[in-house]
């Protein structure tokens, strides 16, 4: 049986990356192991990794890799020394990351060095800030690519990546989203106490180019959002830095009735919530790929989601109170917007399974070479 090693690194990537790790835990041609790290063991970020381990998963290992505000590149680091000793101990047959994160390009490194297949889950996506750099890093050092759609494809191929080794499944979040689910939505509110069924979801990420003004930005949402008089269901931003310079701003829910604020949310609990939500804000992804499918309007504050995906749902404004302000009420007025299949029909799990049965798929070379797109001379 060859085994397959999922490595997940936040909240985020791993609700992404469950209906691919369900398809190998299922059959009895693979085996599935998880290395489980960043956010998941942090106490602050929910310790998350509790989700990973009550989903009943065979193999998995925990592994802390970072501390609270230690620097991204000690974090890059301390991946690299706890991943490749693991692999040197389980000697995976392929490993699989996702998206952007120091993790997932640590991941990515061990496997690249120690000649181990390497897939990478939506690569060819594209942002305004670091995370751009860090996913393109990470797309250059795989092997192999599954991606959310044709344009994601194109841009892999720019990077001289073979196409052969390209495999457009769709957003394995997308499952998640328009498959029928077993969780009904009083079972999440009372689950997290949560008093109104009427609200909005904000979330909001540091952008690390931009520390100098995060506390400014985070003050004027946070501002905008109390006077708006909407409830609102609150998660924390990601640990990169200049996260707790947002944290202090939440401080100001404290003690207000329209305010419900989480470390984290569970993956299928969070899908039902933005289902059922009148509109989301923020700078989350979870307003590019998520909320345009379950067709509520989205607010997206400043770059973090520079040159993504745009649907005519989401709300583009800058930092200053009153864009925010006027975006509201702007979201507020707006109709339910159609559902689309831009990342995604639902089918990432059913994709996955037949291309990693194929014998062809364990046949890609783990020596990898540029593929030129074909010269022209201005």
């Amino acid at each position: 049986m060859k085994k397959i090693l999922f490595l997940t690194g936040t909240r985020a990537d791993f609700g992404k990356m469950k209906p691919l790790m369900n398809a190998v835990e299922d059959s009895n041609q693979f085996e599935c192991y998880i290395f489980v790290t960043g956010m998941h063991t942090l106490k602050e970020f929910g310790n998350t990794q509790v989700e990973v381990l009550n989903d009943g998963y065979t193999n998995v290992q925990i592994y802390m890799n970072q501390v609270i505000e230690e620097p991204m590149d000690l974090v890059l680091a301390n991946t690299i020394n706890g991943f490749g000793r693991y692999i040197r101990e389980m000697v995976p047959d392929l490993i699989i990351i996702h998206g952007d994160r120091i993790e997932a390009l640590a991941a990515a490194v061990c496997g690249a060095i120690n000649n181990i297949l390497v897939a990478h889950v939506e690569g060819g996506e594209v942002s305004g800030t670091i995370d751009e750099s860090i996913r393109h890093s990470i797309s250059k050092l795989s092997h192999i690519h599954f991606v959310s759609n044709e344009r994601a494809k194109s841009r892999l191929q720019q990077l001289g990546e073979y196409t052969r080794s390209i495999y457009v499944i769709g957003s394995p979040d997308i499952d998640a989203i328009l498959n029928s689910s077993s969780i009904d939505f009083d079972s999440v509110l009372k689950h997290y106490a949560i008093s109104f069924r009427d609200y909005a979801i904000l979330m909001f990420h540091p952008v690390t180019t931009e520390i100098d003004t995060i506390r400014d930005a985070t003050r004027q949402l946070v501002d905008s959002v109390l006077e708006s008089g909407d409830n609102y269901i609150v998660i924390h931003p990601n640990n990169d830095h200049g996260y707790k310079l947002i944290l202090d701003e939440y401080k100001r829910f404290s003690g207000k009735p329209n305010f419900r604020v989480f470390p984290s949310v569970r993956f299928e609990y969070f899908i039902e919530l933005l289902k059922h939500a009148n509109y989301i804000i923020g700078n989350s992804s979870a307003g590019i790929h998520e909320a345009p499918v379950v067709g509520i309007p989205v607010i997206n504050i400043g770059t973090r989601q520079n040159h993504r995906f745009q649907h005519q749902g989401i709300i583009n404004c800058d930092y200053s109170k009153k864009s925010i302000t006027d975006s509201i009420l702007q979201a507020k007025s707006m109709a339910p917007v159609a559902s689309i299949d831009f990342f995604g029909t639902g089918d990432s799990r059913t994709c996955f399974e037949r291309i990693i049965h194929s014998l062809d798929f364990w046949k890609t070379s783990h020596q990898k070479s540029f593929t030129d797109i074909p010269f022209r001379a201005e």
